[in-house]
């Protein structure tokens, strides 16, 4: 679940799931050992964390969040996962702005896109 919207959706899915949930936060608060990863915003830039030991080589995940833009923080996840050996399976949004490109974003790097809502922004 990305921070922090997504932390409400990718708990009530892991909880009815009964798999487990991974946080991706802001960096610092978490407290155990992280790793982070850099990314570029269209109004500049912000880095995302993960506990290191969250994710074991191999393991499926799937990337969770509310809202689809440009596709830039959860491209950036995707980044994250890989680094310490995760394999994504897909992601899933509450909502998608289908003119901002964030689909084809991640859809470019292999990843499978759901939405609940499509808005487009023309």
């Amino acid at each position: 679940g990305l921070e922090s919207r997504g932390f409400i959706y990718g708990a009530a899915l892991s909880a009815a799931t009964n798999i487990g949930f991974v946080p991706i936060r802001k960096p610092g608060k978490l407290p155990a050992e992280v790793v982070s990863v850099d990314y570029d915003l269209e109004y500049g830039s912000d880095t995302i964390e993960m506990h290191k030991d969250a994710i074991k080589p191999g393991q499926k995940v799937l990337i969770v969040d509310d809202l689809l833009a440009t596709g830039g923080t959860a491209t950036a996840a995707s980044k994250l996962i890989k680094k310490v050996g995760g394999v994504v399976s897909a992601a899933v949004f509450f909502v998608e702005l289908t003119t901002l490109g964030g689909r084809q974003k991640l859809e470019s790097d292999g990843i499978r896109v759901m939405s609940m809502l499509q808005y487009d922004l023309d």
